[in-house]
Order: structure tokens, then C-alpha cells, then sequence
């Protein structure tokens, strides 16, 4: 019998405009995570002029995304993209590289990859980058 794992950890973390949202995933991201997500950072960010968001994503355990799970990051980039400064996202997989980059091409900010966790610790805790 196989067992199937799955499992999301959501961390967030607001000090005036800037924001750090920590994601940490097990097995293959859903739509019914996005549904917990996306309310999470659209109340994380609500009335707050100029968001400052930088995410930290644990992807060492991810194993891809739900098809309406693709479409749901796709759209919330899309929402949110501007506010993005930075996106780590900490893995082992070499397809999560190539995310990484095409992430860049729907935030204004940067997305990187890692495969060491203090070194995209280090990278978000770099001085920040003006997005305006």
C-alpha cells in the first residue's frame, strides 16, 4: 500500500509595508491549498499602499501542482506580482529551477532558487530593492 503525503505549512509575518510569507509543501500543491492561501496574502496586504511581500518557499518536499492548482499561482502572481519583491524557493529538483525563473516573468521583484536553505535566508534578508 502507498501512502500518499501531503501537507502545507503557511507562515506570516507583517511589519509596516514589508511582509514575509513562508510556504512549506508537502506532495503536490492543490486547489484547496490556494483556497487557504490566497485569502491569507490578500488580508496580509489589505490597505496597505505599497506591499513590500518577500516569500520564502520550502520546496524540498513538493512534488508539482494539481493542474487548477497551476492556474491558481498563475493568478495570484498575476494579482500579486507587483508586490513581490523577492521569492527563495528552497529545493533539490532541477524542474524547481527552471520555476523559479519563470516565475520571474510574472512579479516585478526576483524569484531564485536555492538548493542551500541559509544561503535564500540570506538572499530575502539582503537590503530591499525599490519596486516603485
Amino acid at each position: 500500500m502507498n501512502t500518499i503525503n501531503h501537507g502545507i505549512s503557511v507562515g506570516l509575518e507583517k511589519m509596516s509595508e514589508e511582509i514575509l510569507f513562508t510556504l512549506k509543501i508537502q506532495g503536490k500543491l492543490t486547489h484547496k491549498d490556494y483556497e487557504k492561501i490566497t485569502p491569507m496574502l490578500d488580508s496580509a496586504v489589505k490597505g496597505i499602499e505599497h506591499p513590500y511581500i518577500n516569500v520564502f518557499v520550502d520546496a524540498s518536499e513538493l512534488e508539482g501542482w494539481e493542474l487548477r492548482a497551476a492556474w491558481d499561482d498563475l493568478k495570484l502572481g498575476m494579482k500579486h506580482g507587483n508586490e513581490f519583491a523577492k521569492i527563495a524557493i528552497y529545493g533539490n529538483k532541477t524542474w524547481q529551477e527552471y520555476a523559479a525563473k519563470i516565475g520571474t516573468w510574472f512579479i516585478s521583484g526576483e524569484a531564485k532558487y536555492f538548493e542551500d536553505m541559509d544561503t535564500a535566508i540570506s538572499w530575502l534578508k539582503e537590503e530591499k530593492q525599490n519596486l516603485w
